[in-house]
């Protein structure tokens, strides 16, 4: 194999370098059904390019892929997104995208592996799709935040009405946001850092 060329290769941008105060990197995974929003909330709140695994949809997800509320999507994600955020001058997140299509669910597992958390994005105009989320969740132990993402002609509803829809703990935050919106998005990654130290100073019972 000729590699002549491979020293045009360009290397990594000097923004996507780790700050050099960075201490501790937290793997953080970004959940939800198909079209609630996952690509856009971690390419509005990266500081880097996000990397995508978009693909273009095609007939062949037609009766195999629910899209409703998400009719003209034209693009998927196929197997993850990735971006990252500093929360402070020693912290940083690294946001793992997973695919929202149930047939690319096996997946998951591998994304699932070493996250300290999740945010688990929801869509009102299909609540439904949450549950095999959460339960994936609850399953494997990680710990998890629901983010009500608001699109213009969802329903809103009370916090307490998506608790008891949803059948979640009182312990479990509930926060609306504007995936689109890099400062809304931030704040639900926060509202899960605090969740998670929560949990580290609870007492032992």
């Amino acid at each position: 194999m000729d590699f002549k060329g491979s020293d045009t290769i360009p290397g990594p941008r000097a923004e996507d370098h780790l700050p050099p105060t960075a201490l501790a990197a937290v793997k953080i995974v970004i959940v939800g059904g198909f079209g609630v929003g996952k690509t856009t909330m971690v390419g509005s709140v990266s500081e880097i390019k996000p990397l995508t695994t978009e693909e273009t949809m095609t007939q062949a997800g037609i009766g195999v892929d629910d899209n409703y509320g998400s009719e003209t999507k034209t693009a998927t994600t196929v197997a993850m997104d990735f971006g990252r955020i500093s929360i402070t001058d020693q912290l940083v997140l690294y946001l793992f995208g997973t695919p929202g299509q149930e047939r690319f669910w096996f997946l998951w597992n591998g994304l699932f592996e070493g996250a300290l958390g999740a945010v688990v994005l929801v869509d009102t105009r299909r609540l439904e799709t949450s549950f095999d989320v959460m339960g994936r969740l609850e399953e494997r132990g990680v710990p998890f935040v629901v983010a009500v993402n608001t699109f213009p002609d969802g329903p809103r509803y009370a916090i307490d009405e998506l608790r008891t829809a949803l059948d979640l703990s009182q312990d479990i935050p509930i926060v609306e946001c504007d995936a689109r919106r890099r400062a809304s998005s931030r704040d639900v990654l926060m509202t899960l850092l605090q969740f998670l130290h929560s949990l580290t100073t609870k007492a032992p019972a």
